[in-house]
């Protein structure tokens, strides 16, 4: 019986603060203007002071770098670009050490085209059994000309690539994302007995858990229909897309769930793409993820309505289940939140509330690397862009790499301690020297220094208890709920309100006078 499985046992993970390590953009130890595992070993005293008490490493496994590492060619190595294994076990050892867990990042739904199995597909003919670990089809039309189906890439353009035959007219390949990362067939048995080697290598080296990439994904509908939607933008807010979210992808995650239960205290995380809640819960069903993203508190705008119905949305679909929540504002994949709530003071303010209301949510939460300094999104020049996105659409999308820029650690000026080389993988602006950690360590009303009293607090159990949230009533604009001991209150209008009843123990700007000012958060006791 796994330790999570055993009666009265709060597991790790169902009340955590995670803090989301992007290694690329963390700190470099080498002096080649890239992120690295000993960076990360290196500042691990940092995340130990903020008071996380778990790490998710973005992907460091062998990869041409062709998606920043979602395009695996060796699960089971480490890219020299980060380290090697020698450099994955300091970190991991470090941060036990800490008392700090360390969680990675894994991909299956497809693999990089520089896979060995890749390679050698290309090479055999159609319908071996190489090629039968990925969806090669023959192409519709005269001679095959035409993609076999009418999918689109979630990236842009087709999800269809033509390969060349020595004799004959050549096959297609499916890749929903980037044309190097093709699509694993999961029906191929030899796909789970690799992935289950992947996951008891990373166990075995003393890894608590993975967040799994696309777990909605994997599993294909027989005979790969058309699409009735070809929009990419419209697809994003439907739940009847046919390459995802199919019924054969739960039988994978238990399959999953059975190599992870052989680790006592391990944790799986899905990033999980479904709206409808029942659809959602099923994934987290005793026997499949432990923990897995409901996107809707991320997705919310900085309105009162919105967010209490977000944070009821996603309460609600764990509920269902018995699971617990699972809580981000961030990731590596959307515009960091000061940028989205308005960017400039406005965008900051806000975001230093719902840092507030992220970190009073019962269950477990997410801190982006750089989240904690209130970084904005950064506009970078076209020949600096590097996301495989921004080549997909025709350079009508900029991608993801504007909340990717390197996190600045100290001094005046780029690379501010990241690395000793300036010229870092995405250039960081020179007008973040008032934003590095060196700096916001000292002021004790900086954001970094917000994060901190706020984990401290809730990291000690004192106040914030309990997987309930009570709503109390509340102003229009306004939203208040107790968890616990501790009342959350924010102040999402325009004009200043009165302060709930309470000793006041944390706010994200001044509360004086019993007065909490527009976009501004506060906790009191």
């Amino acid at each position: 019986m796994a330790t999570h499985d055993r009666p009265g046992h709060t597991p790790w993970w169902a009340d955590s603060a995670f803090y989301q390590v992007y290694p690329r953009s963390f700190a470099d130890s080498n002096s080649d203007g890239v992120g690295d595992l000993d960076g990360v070993t290196a500042h691990l005293d940092y995340l130990q002071w903020l008071g996380v008490d778990a790490l998710w490493l973005n992907p460091v496994m062998v990869s041409p770098m062709a998606d920043h590492g979602y395009d695996v060619a060796d699960p089971r190595g480490i890219d020299p670009l980060f380290g090697d294994l020698a450099a994955l076990d300091r970190v991991v050892a470090a941060a036990h050490e800490r008392g700090i867990k360390l969680t990675m990042d894994l991909v299956p739904n497809h693999t990089s085209s520089a896979h060995p199995w890749f390679v050698e597909a290309l090479t055999a003919r159609p319908g071996s059994p190489a090629r039968d670990r990925y969806f090669f089809r023959d192409g519709r039309g005269p001679d095959g000309q035409l993609p076999p189906n009418n999918w689109v890439s979630v990236f842009g353009g087709p999800a269809w690539t033509r390969v060349a035959e020595p004799d004959g007219p050549g096959q297609w390949y499916l890749h929903l994302f980037d044309v190097s990362q093709p699509d694993l067939n999961w029906d191929n048995p030899e796909v789970l007995a690799d992935f289950e080697r992947t996951l008891r290598f990373w166990l075995d080296r003393g890894v608590d858990g993975f967040r799994i990439d696309v777990s909605h994904g994997m599993a294909k509908p027989a005979g790969l229909p058309d699409m009735p939607v070809t929009d990419v933008k419209l697809l994003a807010h439907r739940d009847d897309d046919p390459r995802f979210n199919r019924p054969g992808v739960h039988p994978i995650h238990r399959a999953i769930r059975g190599v992870i239960d052989d680790y006592p205290d391990a944790v799986s995380v899905g990033e999980v793409w479904v709206h409808d809640n029942a659809a959602f819960a099923e994934y987290l069903r005793p026997d499949e993820l432990h923990l897995a993203f409901n996107f809707r508190l991320l997705q919310a705008d900085f309105e009162a309505t919105e967010i209490r119905d977000a944070i009821d949305n996603s309460l609600a679909a764990v509920a269902s289940v018995g699971a617990s929540a699972t809580w981000a504002l961030e990731n590596h994949d959307v515009e960091r939140a000061v940028t989205r709530y308005g960017g400039g003071t406005v965008g900051l303010d806000r975001a230093r509330a719902m840092a507030l209301v992220l970190l009073a949510l019962p269950g477990a939460v997410f801190v982006y690397n750089g989240q904690e300094l209130g970084l904005p999104n950064v506009e970078l020049p076209d020949s600096a862009l590097q996301d495989p996105v921004w080549e997909r659409s025709g350079h009508t999308e900029r991608g993801r790499d504007g909340c990717r820029v390197p996190l600045p650690w100290s001094g005046d000026r780029p690379a501010f301690g990241f690395s000793d080389n300036p010229n870092t993988w995405l250039p960081m602006p020179p007008d973040w020297a008032s934003l590095t950690v060196g700096k916001q360590r000292s002021e004790r009303n900086s954001t970094l220094s917000l994060f901190r009293q706020a984990l401290a607090i809730r990291r000690s159990r004192n106040a914030l208890t309990g997987s309930r949230v009570d709503w109390l009533e509340a102003l229009p604009g306004m939203l208040i709920f107790r968890r616990g001991g501790l009342v959350c209150a924010l102040n999402a209008s325009s004009r200043p309100v009165d302060l709930p009843e309470g000793q006041l123990v944390l706010a994200s700007a001044p509360a004086t006078g019993g007065v909490l000012p527009p976009n501004t958060a506060a906790w009191l006791v």
